[in-house]
């Protein structure tokens, strides 16, 4: 089993920043590569960014981030982050972490970010 713990959400005004954190325990050696997904107000589920822990770290982001958002992992801390610049209304979401695994995916219980005047 992997636990992710997800904090850094929370309400910020267009054009601002915020960093999301995700620290995962347990069996993190299945653990091969990490992301973020978000879900709005009657919308499906999507990825944000992604992190390969292992080739180098790879990135993988979503066209709507691209430019805005930076995925980085620190694997001696086990913790995977999401920078955010640039925000607007349009990023307000839950925003879940999400572990993925050799057998299974992991998702944290997913943190509020709010983007408003």
């Amino acid at each position: 089993q992997v636990q992710l713990v997800e904090s850094g959400g929370g309400l910020v005004q267009p054009g601002g920043s915020l960093r999301l954190s995700c620290a995962a325990s347990g069996s993190i050696f299945s653990i091969y590569a990490m992301g973020w997904y978000r879900q709005a107000p009657g919308k499906q589920r999507e990825l944000v960014a992604a992190i390969f822990i292992t080739s180098g770290g790879n990135t993988n982001y979503a066209d709507s981030v691209k430019g805005r958002f930076t995925i980085s992992r620190d694997n001696a801390k086990n913790t995977v982050y999401l920078q955010m610049n640039s925000l607007k209304p349009e990023d307000t979401a839950v925003y879940y972490c999400n572990a993925a695994g050799n057998r299974r995916a992991y998702w944290g219980q997913g943190t509020q970010v709010t983007v408003s005047s």
